[in-house]
C-alpha cells in the first residue's frame, strides 16, 4: 500500500474541489464527534481528581430541594474514617441580570479550604473571608468576567429564599477549579432568614480519610437516617454532579444518538463521493489491468484514496474539536466537566478510527465494482 501512495495522492487532487468539500464534511462532522465524545468521556469516563475522590455529598433523600436538619452534620462526624462535615447550601438568586448565571453556595468558611485543599487562595485572604461575616470567596473567572476585586460589593436578590445577600469580596480562588463558583458564609444566610430556618440545610460535603473508605461512609450514613422522618442519599461528589446532568434526560443515549447520526450521515456524504469518482476511472481501471495491476491492488489504490482522505479529514476535525474545547473551557460552566473539557488520547484514537472505518466503508463498494471491472468494459466507456 505504502509503495503505491504516490498515486493515491495523485488521485485524491484529480479533482481539488470536489477533494476539498470533502475534507471539509469529514472535518466538521469529526469536529462534533469529538466534542461529543469528549464530553461522553468526560461525565462517564475520567477518573477523579485525588481530591475529588475523598469527597461525598449528602442529601435528602427525596430531593436536593427539600432541606435536612443540621444536626445531622455532628452525627456524620462520628463516623470512623470522616475527616470533616460542612453545611452547604445552595443558593441561587439574580446577580445584576438573570442572564448572569453561576453557582453560588452557602457554606462554613472555617472547614471550606480543609475539605477543598485544591483551592489556591492565600493565607490572609482566607482568614479575611472566615472572619466577616458577610464576605464571599469568588473563583478566578468570576473575577475577570465581572471585573471584581477585593473589597469589592455583590448584590444578590434571592429567588429560592427571600432575602438579598450583601456580600464583599474578601478572597479570590486562583484554581482552575470552580474558577466559576461564589461561596458565603452560611451564617450570615441563616440571620436574614431567621430562626425558623436555622436548623436546616441543603446538604453535606464529607472529606473522608481515604478513598477506599468512601463507599463505606457513604453506606454507613445512609443507613444510620434509614428510619429517620428524613433520609438521606450520600453519593461520591462526582455522582452528586452526575445527578444534575439528569435533569436533562437520559445525557448518555441523546450522546450516543447524535454521535450515531452524525457518522452515518458522513458515511453516506463520502460513498456518494466516492462513488462519482469510481465512475469516472472505468477507463483508468482498464489501463491498471492492461499493466498488469491486480483486482486486489485496483481496490487497495481506491480503498487508499478514500481511507487517505477521510484521515485527513479526521486530523482537521481533531484540531477543531481541541478549539472548539478550549472555548467550552473558557466559558462559565455549572459543570467542572466542562471547565477542564479536552480531546483525551482514547477521544482522539477513537475519532481518527471511525474517520479511517468511514472512509473504508464509504468506498468499499465502489471499489470492489471497479476491481471487476474487465478491459473491454473500459475499452467500451473509451469510445
Amino acid at each position: 500500500m505504502l509503495h503505491y501512495l504516490p498515486l493515491i495522492w495523485k488521485n485524491c487532487l484529480r479533482n481539488p474541489r470536489r477533494t476539498l468539500l470533502t475534507l471539509a464534511s469529514v472535518a466538521l462532522s469529526m469536529c462534533l464527534l469529538g466534542v461529543l465524545f469528549a464530553l461522553y468521556y468526560a461525565f462517564y469516563y475520567a477518573e477523579e481528581r485525588p481530591e475529588q475522590a475523598l469527597r461525598l455529598v449528602t442529601r435528602n433523600r427525596v430531593s436536593l430541594a427539600v432541606p435536612m436538619p443540621i444536626a445531622y452534620r455532628s452525627k456524620i462526624a462520628q463516623l470512623p474514617g470522616v475527616r470533616e462535615v460542612m453545611a452547604q447550601q445552595w443558593f441561587g438568586g439574580v446577580y445584576k441580570d438573570p442572564k448572569n448565571m453561576f453557582a453560588r453556595f452557602a457554606a462554613e468558611p472555617d472547614k471550606l479550604f480543609r475539605i477543598y485543599t485544591e483551592y489556591r487562595v492565600p493565607e490572609d485572604q482566607q482568614r479575611a473571608f472566615q472572619r466577616e461575616r458577610n464576605a464571599c470567596m469568588i473563583g478566578k473567572g468570576l473575577a475577570e468576567k465581572y471585573n471584581l476585586k477585593l473589597g469589592d460589593r455583590i448584590m444578590i436578590e434571592g429567588d429560592i429564599f427571600p432575602v438579598t445577600l450583601d456580600l464583599v469580596v474578601r478572597a479570590i480562588n486562583q484554581s482552575e477549579i470552580d474558577k466559576d463558583v461564589l461561596f458565603f458564609n452560611i451564617e450570615y444566610l441563616f440571620e436574614l432568614l431567621g430562626p425558623r430556618r436555622r436548623d436546616l440545610t441543603g446538604a453535606f460535603v464529607i472529606l473522608a480519610d481515604s478513598p477506599e473508605n468512601v463507599p463505606r461512609i457513604a453506606k454507613a450514613i445512609d443507613d444510620m437516617f434509614r428510619n429517620s422522618p428524613v433520609q438521606t442519599r450520600t453519593e461520591t461528589e462526582k455522582q452528586f454532579a452526575l445527578s444534575f446532568l439528569a435533569f436533562l434526560g437520559n445525557v448518555k443515549l441523546i450522546l450516543l444518538s447524535i454521535c450515531a447520526a452524525v457518522t452515518f450521515t458522513i458515511l453516506l456524504v463520502t460513498a456518494n463521493t466516492m462513488a462519482m469518482s469510481t465512475r469516472e476511472r472505468t477507463k483508468e481501471v482498464g489501463v491498471l489491468k492492461t499493466l498488469g495491476f491486480s483486482r486486489g491492488q485496483i481496490l487497495s489504490l481506491i480503498l487508499g484514496e478514500a481511507a487517505l482522505i477521510s484521515f485527513i479529514g479526521g486530523v482537521l476535525g481533531w484540531l477543531l474539536a481541541n478549539g472548539l474545547a478550549a472555548l467550552v473551557r473558557r466559558a462559565p460552566a455549572l459543570f467542572e466537566q466542562l471547565q477542564t473539557l479536552s480531546i483525551s488520547a482514547p477521544v482522539t484514537a477513537l475519532l481518527l478510527a471511525i474517520a479511517m472505518l468511514v472512509g473504508i466503508l464509504s468506498s468499499l463498494i465502489p471499489a470492489l465494482n471497479a476491481s471487476r471491472v474487465e478491459i473491454v468494459d473500459s475499452l467500451r466507456a473509451a469510445v
